[in-house]
């Protein structure tokens, strides 16, 4: 009769332990739905806007549920590899339930301030010094200053047109002839610098229709020639088609991809498009000593919402390398940018070497500008006739054939 008895324990035992994991798994369902429920019900200005908890719910697998599930019954532990054993379940739970990333110290303020949610991006590459704390920031402009109303006096001007190192150089070794191959633009056109504006000190203030961005185009194209390659800048003023549209900042983006596609279309030779903004960071951020001679810093952006993120990434992560070996520091690295509060595109789906790069910010000269206009130049001309050189070589076997 023992093993009768026996048996009988084992069949209770069992049933004990599965009535455990079925009540484990529904309670588990049941914290689920009520956390949604509650997050769902809150005003849209009290609800979690942060990309965050999507990345963390993104995150979510089958080991992490038998994890939650070993927690009643400690069978489900023995399912899992070594290796697997030890996952972050406490960081991502406190990532879900409030919202905080512990590697991200920005989020501790995301759910208070508003619109912090434009601060969603992510390093990919980190420059010499770059973390959290210090990623490039887009200033909010005030209306008034956008429509030109209110446009400080300048200051400053009488040495931009010779800003800047001027080398003798002589014919390039190579050249695209009558062809432009790169096509420079300026979404946010109007960014300025506040050494040239009289009396500004705000960085969101650092606007200017006549001083702005746009001439670091001129030094990037004239560096860009001195090499061979064809560029074409377009000065297209942005700020002053959304004013006569009635459009607001947020459609900036929406402007200038009618001008990308435009010129695009217009001249099939076009294959780089750089999309060229100013950081509202303060100097000690975007400014970098090389051989006894201030730069300033430049970071790249990318959108990760469209199909070319992998190879615009590609492109940016080429430049950047080359950046370290020949201007060490000179590079911020590469900012993720995507989700809402963002436009997680910036027209980088038009392109397969489409990119956005920050030039310094609000307390830098067109000295130090240009010089990293010289410094992309070049590590740029290196990294074209090299992909130049691979092609040709990929193309001459197949016309042999």
């Amino acid at each position: 009769m023992k093993p009768l008895k026996t048996t009988g324990m084992i069949v209770v035992v069992q049933g004990t332990s599965l009535l455990k994991i079925i009540g484990g798994f529904l309670l588990f369902l049941l914290l689920i739905f009520s956390i949604s429920g509650v997050l769902t019900s809150l005003k849209p200005e009290y609800r979690i806007s942060s990309s965050s908890v999507n990345s963390a719910a993104n995150n979510i697998t089958g080991e992490m549920l038998y994890h939650f599930l070993g927690w009643e019954n400690h069978h489900f532990m023995q399912g899992l590899s070594e290796q697997n054993s030890s996952l972050p379940l406490t960081s991502m739970i406190f990532k879900l339930s409030t919202n905080v990333n512990l590697d991200d110290p920005r989020s501790l303020l995301g759910r208070e301030l508003p619109l912090f949610s434009l601060y969603d991006s992510k390093i990919l590459v980190a420059g010499e010094g770059t973390d959290y704390t210090n990623m490039p920031v887009e200033s909010a402009p005030p209306l008034e200053v956008l429509r030109a109303e209110q446009e400080a006096t300048l200051q400053n001007t009488e040495d931009l047109d010779i800003a800047g190192e001027k080398k003798p150089s002589g014919a390039p070794s190579n050249t695209t002839g009558d062809r432009n191959v790169v096509y420079v633009y300026f979404t946010h056109n109007r960014e300025s610098y506040l050494p040239y504006l009289k009396g500004v000190t705000n960085p969101n203030l650092a606007y200017h229709s006549q001083i702005n961005v746009m001439k670091i185009g001129d030094k990037l194209k004239e560096e860009l020639e001195s090499k061979g390659i064809g560029t074409e800048v377009d000065k297209t003023d942005i700020q002053g088609n959304l004013n006569k549209k009635g459009w607001l900042y947020p459609k900036s983006y929406l402007e200038s991809r009618e001008v990308v596609q435009a010129a695009a279309a217009n001249d099939r030779n076009l294959t780089y498009f750089i999309d060229i903004h100013r950081d509202a960071g303060r100097k000690e951020k975007t400014t970098k000593e090389i051989n006894g001679k201030p730069y300033a810093k430049l970071a790249f952006v990318i959108g990760a919402d469209n199909p070319n993120y992998e190879k615009n990434l590609r492109f940016a992560n080429e430049l950047h390398k080359k950046l370290e070996t020949k201007y060490k520091g000179l590079s911020r690295g590469i900012i993720q940018s995507k989700g809402a509060g963002t436009n997680g595109k910036f027209n980088q789906d038009l392109s397969d070497n489409a990119i956005l790069i920050e030039f310094g910010g609000v307390d830098n000269t067109f000295e130090e500008l240009n010089r990293s206009a010289e410094a992309l130049a070049d590590v740029f001309s290196e990294y074209y006739w090299q992909a130049e050189e691979v092609n040709q070589s990929v193309k001459e076997p197949v016309e042999k054939k």
